[in-house]
């Protein structure tokens, strides 16, 4: 073939399963559980919604922080959601925490933004915080430090650690109504 002319394949995935949906087989795994369904849908945008919305209520400058905050927690199993959430509360005042002092004192110096994704690490082994709560407080350190603000990093911090906090305790109202709800369906429809 000559060097220009442009070569496609197709690439065909061999049967591995030898079941029947092999001819639809995808390039990921997935667990029937973990699948989306309508109410997960319905109950997230339920929360998304009423983060935003209280965000601006509040005035928060960027209250989408907050609907971001709430999906991520939404996505976290059932059993699994206060005890997370928790450590990403703790782990967003600690990224928001060190994140000012960095950009207070060092301003946008990638140096000392390494050692404080370090003394992340440290402080988030220090504290048994799980890699969850690490990614959390990382995240939130390179908001704080890498998105250039007119505020003061204090201010900037502050406004973050509330933005995420209000969507992460939106989430957990959201599935204590409706697991309370869902509880009170069945005991009514067991009778």
């Amino acid at each position: 073939m000559p060097a220009t002319s442009l070569e496609i394949q197709i690439v065909t995935l061999p049967r591995q399963t030898g079941s029947e949906d092999d001819g639809s087989m995808k390039l990921w795994t997935w667990k029937k559980e973990n699948l989306p369904s309508l109410s997960h849908a319905f109950r997230t945008m339920v929360a998304a919604t009423i983060s935003i919305l209280f965000g601006r209520l509040v005035g928060l400058p960027e209250a989408y922080w907050a609907a971001i905050a709430t999906v991520v927690v939404m996505q976290s199993p059932l059993g699994d959601t206060v005890p997370l959430a928790i450590e990403r509360i703790v782990a967003s005042a600690l990224g928001a925490s060190i994140g000012a002092i960095e950009s207070t004192y060092f301003g946008a110096n990638l140096f000392v933004f390494a050692l404080a994704m370090l003394l992340l690490g440290l402080t988030s082994f220090v504290l048994r915080l799980e890699k969850v709560g690490y990614s959390y407080a990382c995240i939130t350190l390179v908001i704080i430090v890498l998105i250039p603000r007119a505020e003061t990093p204090w201010i900037a911090a502050a406004h973050r650690f509330a933005e995420v906090s209000l969507g992460i305790l939106v989430a957990l109202g959201v599935v204590a109504i409706w697991r309370g709800e869902r509880r009170l369906f069945s005991e009514t429809t067991a009778e």
